[in-house]
């Protein structure tokens, strides 16, 4: 993907925006043309705890370049008075696993390209200059920062220790002595500054947000490299919270980090060549798959406490959640052949497993495991099927997990009241959960003691997954022998779907009610057709009508709306201050993953159908949805939002603008497996 210097102006290059990561939860991020916009932008975004309390170390480099005596700033910063305007000498920005920026200044070409290392909080910055001109001098400039990303630093007067070594240089800010800041160049003089603090950055989209907008950050000095007539010249730059940065070459780490990616790419057509020549050959082709691949792996991470890998839920401001990563599972690491990962998901799903809860996240800070989800245990089962049908690893499954979905589904039926979860299961076989003041399903937004959509009681979605849950331990008890447990969860399930089909399809709407006694038209109900087990006979009216209704009222090229227009409380854009956001967040808001459920539906109902003419209507409807998934978010990928990666929400006004997180692991499964799923 390249944006050319029309595309990449002030008005639309603050606008798209990119990410890369480094397998640990540390990032680096900005625009396309290299404005921090956002408190979470910077080019060193380093997880203490990894992949938590992320800290902001390395927020720019800014650059300029002086030619017979003249000097041309290339940086673009952003104050409300004044905006740097370094954006005009770029050229082009392009992404497909790294950015890569290019400027021109009369016969200077410079091209910047970024990368972290994976797995350590280091990222390295290599210029490649050509000179067709007189004399030069290159000067690049740290812009340093130690707070948390959530934070900001306002009024602040740094307090610094610097210690330089030639050219290696490490910087204590504000006294944190364990975690001293490292830079390294491989060329240039080091020039000391002495309290030079970059006053009141602003950030425009935290103003959007409602938040403060503006920031001091400290430049401890500047690097000056000069560059001869008519010459070529590559210079290294090295920012890290570890102290070898001498050992890392720039150049070497690019090549190092696209050569991994690559061979995530080669390991998913080892995958398709299982299959057949033909869709190897589809696939080679297919120009937007290593962006896909590349934005996959920005939320596969370590966690460093677990030693297990987990999933990002979003960057920049989520860590990892349990729900999120189980919705992503199947799309993110079974379709792309990464067992292994798989397997460390599913055992963090139960490792700190308590009265039947999986942990729907941790403390950023702490590291305290939170139970705030009735649906996160029950999600366990559906990708546990999913599991076992990419890889028939039944073995894994008997040893290391069966006991904890027992354990699940003991816990759910003798009631757990645990911080508030409410959950227990009715006469009628139908759990409820949730009170007035808690909310534990994934539409769980709240202002301060406002709750926007407390859904407590009996909700579609949570009825739907245990019943499914139920299913899939029916089978899973006959397979290991467990012989006395399987009439219980056969007894249960048919219970389950007796009361579901009794009392969840609302008449008049011929849909399915969200929660019992709630008539508002909300997504949730296609996990009665979606699952492994439905609730909902595929094959039936009531079927059709739910995805029917879904058609009309909630479906867009970007997702579904999360309420239908025209229920009380509809909001369709999100924007304002926190309150303002915090209420349209599933009251009408677009959610891409939520076309993954839709697509499952879709295809259990082919699946389902007897006649053979309604059956390729049905195939035939889902090639074209297929179809029309790939050209809207190849459009996504290459050329709004962040680039190479899918936003979190979308706007349900046109033009439907992305918002919320700038990359969503959920958002990239399910639109991946949508496209890419045989």
């Amino acid at each position: 993907m390249i944006l050319d210097k029309k595309q990449l102006d002030l008005k639309d290059g603050i606008t798209r925006e990119w990410i890369i990561t480094n397998g640990i939860g540390g990032y680096s991020s900005s625009t396309v043309i290299g404005m921090n916009t956002r408190k979470y932008h910077g080019l060193l975004v380093a997880p203490l705890t990894p992949p938590a309390r992320r800290f902001l170390i390395l927020s720019k480099l800014d650059e300029s370049i002086e030619i017979d005596g003249k000097r041309y700033n290339l940086y673009s910063n952003m104050c409300k008075n004044y905006i740097s305007d370094g954006y005009k000498y770029l050229e082009k920005f392009e992404k497909e696993y790294i950015p890569i920026f290019t400027y021109k200044v009369a016969d200077v070409t410079i091209t910047k390209s970024i990368c972290m290392k994976h797995g350590r909080n280091i990222v390295c910055v290599l210029y490649h200059i050509e000179n067709n001109g007189a004399n030069a001098k290159l000067t690049i400039t740290p812009v340093l920062n130690f707070r948390d990303f959530h934070a900001m630093n306002t009024n602040h007067n740094f307090n610094v220790k610097q210690e330089i070594r030639d050219r290696k240089v490490k910087v204590e800010l504000d006294e944190n002595a364990n975690n001293p800041i490292y830079f390294d160049i491989s060329h240039g003089k080091y020039i000391k500054h002495e309290n030079d603090i970059f006053k009141n950055m602003y950030y425009i989209e935290e103003e959007k947000r409602g938040f403060f907008p503006e920031e001091d950050l400290f430049v401890p000095g500047r690097y000056e490299i000069e560059i001869k007539e008519n010459s070529e010249k590559e210079i290294g730059f090295v920012c890290s919270l570890e102290e070898d940065t001498e050992n890392f070459n720039p150049k070497t780490v690019i090549n190092k980090e696209i050569m991994r990616l690559n061979e995530k790419l080669e390991n998913l057509k080892i995958k398709e060549k299982k299959k057949t020549t033909k869709k190897v050959e589809k696939v080679e082709e297919d120009k937007i798959l290593k962006y896909f691949i590349s934005a996959i792996d920005n939320f596969i991470v370590y966690r460093q406490s677990s030693g297990y890998h987990t999933i990002i839920a979003g960057y920049p401001w989520f860590t990892d959640k349990m729900r999120d990563a189980l919705i992503s599972f199947e799309g993110l690491l079974l379709l792309t052949n990464r067992i292994t990962y798989a397997q460390d998901i599913l055992l963090t799903s139960v490792k700190d497993l308590k009265l039947g809860l999986v942990p729907n996240g941790y403390d950023e800070y702490t590291d305290k495991p939170i139970y705030n989800s009735a649906d996160a245990s029950l999600l366990l089962f559906e990708q546990v099927n999913k599991y076992l049908k990419y890889t028939e690893d039944y073995e894994f499954i008997e040893k290391k997990i069966y006991k904890k979905l027992k354990s699940i589904i003991e816990n759910y039926t003798d009631g757990i009241d645990y911080e508030g979860n409410n959950i227990f299961l009715d006469k009628d076989g139908l759990i409820s959960s949730g009170t007035e003041n808690v909310q534990n399903t994934w539409m769980n937004s709240k202002y301060a003691n406002t709750y926007f959509t407390p859904r407590n009681g009996k909700t579609v979605e949570i009825n739907s997954l245990w019943y499914n849950a139920l299913r899939i331990m029916e089978t899973l008890s006959k397979k290991f022998g467990d012989k006395k447990n399987t009439q219980k969860y056969i007894e249960m399930a048919t219970k389950c779907k007796e009361s579901f089909t009794q009392k969840f399809y609302n008449t008049k709407k011929k849909s399915l009610y969200d929660v019992l006694g709630d008539t508002k038209t909300r997504p949730n109900q296609l996990f009665a057709l979606s699952l492994s087990n439905p609730v909902i006979n595929p094959n039936s009216e009531t079927a059709r009508n739910i995805v029917e209704t879904i058609e009309k009222k909630l479906l867009n090229k970007y997702g579904l709306k999360t309420l239908a227009k025209g229920e009380k409380g509809y909001i369709d854009t999100y924007e304002g201050n926190s309150f303002r956001r915090d209420s349209s967040y599933h009251q009408g808001i677009t959610w891409v993953w939520l076309l993954g459920l839709y697509y499952d539906s879709l295809k259990n109902m082919e699946k389902a159908e007897e006649d053979k003419t309604k059956q390729k209507e049905l195939q035939n409807k889902i090639q074209e949805f297929k179809d029309k998934t790939k050209k809207t978010f190849e459009k996504e990928l290459l050329e709004r939002g962040t680039i190479g990666n899918i936003s979190e929400i979308y706007d349900s006004k046109i033009p439907n603008l992305p918002n919320g997180a700038i990359a969503k692991a959920c958002s990239v499964s399910e639109i991946f497996r949508i496209i890419y799923e045989k």
